[in-house]
């Protein structure tokens, strides 16, 4: 399949992924969480069940928007452990290149406002982002190393710590009406972490 056709493949894709959660939202709102069905979802956007699942693997994932891994996520990941530079900088730059390439930011509001109205859903939210901070890991892990000494500790920390300045970030732009980027707040942030947890240098 040439380039070009594949291209149109996955811009397919990502508009009927798009379709299905801005659906599921939209019926959420009108009929609660659990006023309709993956079929009558499927049936709003015109898709098979089938193609439901390929795209996500539950209704409280396309009410979210937790698609399955896309082309240009995979490319990203792979870069990144391919890579040979600082870990936690390239870390950090595989983290804003996601941020920049999906924008949470844009359906914050519209999030919000699902699960001011089915709090229940916070519990798949929260299942979803433990899902992604383990595949972070093992992402983490298979770049330093799978028989390096406490690989798997080492990514725990840097994933969650990581996480937590994004959470940050996301909190000054939400809320605070931040006028810097993302990437300059997080790296920011960052910044200031190392230096906290760096090794006093004190004079002898």
């Amino acid at each position: 399949m040439s380039e070009s056709a594949d291209s149109l493949r996955e811009q397919r894709r990502r508009a009927t992924t798009r379709a299905l959660t801005d659906a599921a939202r939209r019926l959420t709102t009108e009929r609660g969480f659990a006023g309709f069905t993956v079929e009558e979802l499927c049936a709003e956007v015109g898709v098979s069940r089938r193609t439901f699942f390929n795209y996500f693997e539950s209704k409280e994932n396309a009410v979210f928007g937790f698609a399955a891994i896309d082309s240009r996520q995979e490319g990203l990941e792979a870069e990144f452990v391919a890579q040979s530079g600082d870990l936690l900088d390239d870390f950090l730059r595989l983290t804003i290149a996601r941020f920049e390439l999906f924008n949470p930011l844009d359906d914050a509001h519209a999030m919000f406002a699902v699960i001011e109205q089915e709090p229940r859903l916070l519990k798949a939210a929260f299942e979803q982002l433990a899902k992604n901070e383990r595949r972070d890991m093992e992402l983490v892990v298979r770049r330093s190393g799978e028989g390096a000494a406490d690989a798997e500790l080492h990514a725990e920390v840097m994933v969650h710590t990581v996480g937590a300045l994004v959470r940050l970030c996301m909190d000054q732009l939400l809320h605070h009406h931040s006028t810097d980027s993302f990437s300059d707040l997080v790296r920011r942030r960052l910044e200031i972490a190392r230096a906290v947890f760096a090794p006093s240098q004190k004079a002898d």
